[in-house]
């Protein structure tokens, strides 16, 4: 999962940030606006963490003008305002869910998924392809039954190919899908995770192709 945090609380963003990172995800920050708008320029994201009083304007106004661009992304809104009525603006301007400050960070990483199991239709807690099953809470795969453990790259990876199977990813794409802009990223790192997932699905009725220039998908063999 690829997350845009936008927070201008540095201890707050930071708390955020070594969560997500911890568990695998990919994140990049920024602290208002103007940069929010710059990633979102450069780079896809999964979900967006949206806090609503920056320092450049209103997350409100942001969150606007992203669906007025057709851009569906997922958003959701930390706010601190528990008011009904407040909850209710956030939905009828596109927040796609809302979680109220203070608040639990596996509670947020529990609702980043149902909102991704919501836009999706399908169930992330277990996906299927022919005779391969992901789960990506236990970051494993089962073939026929029988289950392998992923790293944390690795079950992303695989989540972006079954979340999509048989749709071309370029190398680009999934670089920017696996990796935050700061990271340094070596030339080859697609090819050595794909390689790793390749003798992990060996064994199963899938399998990840390379088509040259067009790029890697999820097929049956």
């Amino acid at each position: 999962m690829k997350v845009l945090i936008i927070e201008d609380s540095k201890e707050f963003s930071k708390s955020l940030l070594d969560f997500f990172n911890y568990d695998g995800h990919s994140t990049d920050h920024a602290s208002n606006l103007s940069s929010a708008y710059d990633y979102l320029s450069v780079s896809k994201y999964d979900i967006i963490l949206l806090d609503i009083m920056l320092p450049d304007g209103d997350g409100r106004d942001f969150l606007k003008k992203i669906r007025k661009q057709n851009k569906n992304i997922p958003v959701i809104v930390m706010t601190a305002r528990s008011e009904v009525s407040d909850r209710i603006d956030l939905l009828d301007v596109g927040a796609d869910d809302y979680i109220i400050k203070p608040f639990d960070l596996a509670e947020l990483e529990a609702r980043c998924r149902a909102v991704l199991r919501r836009q999706s239709g399908q169930n992330q807690t277990c996906l299927k392809f022919k005779n391969l099953s992901l789960f990506p809470l236990l970051a494993k795969i089962e073939i026929s039954g029988k289950p392998t453990s992923l790293r944390n790259r690795e079950l992303r990876l695989l989540e972006i190919f079954f979340n999509s199977p048989k749709i071309f990813f370029t190398k680009e794409q999934l670089t920017d899908r696996l990796f935050s802009i700061s990271e340094t990223i070596s030339e080859n790192a697609i090819e050595v995770y794909i390689a790793r997932l390749r003798k992990k699905i060996k064994n199963s009725k899938a399998k990840i192709e390379n088509v040259r220039s067009i790029g890697y998908r999820l097929i049956e063999k």
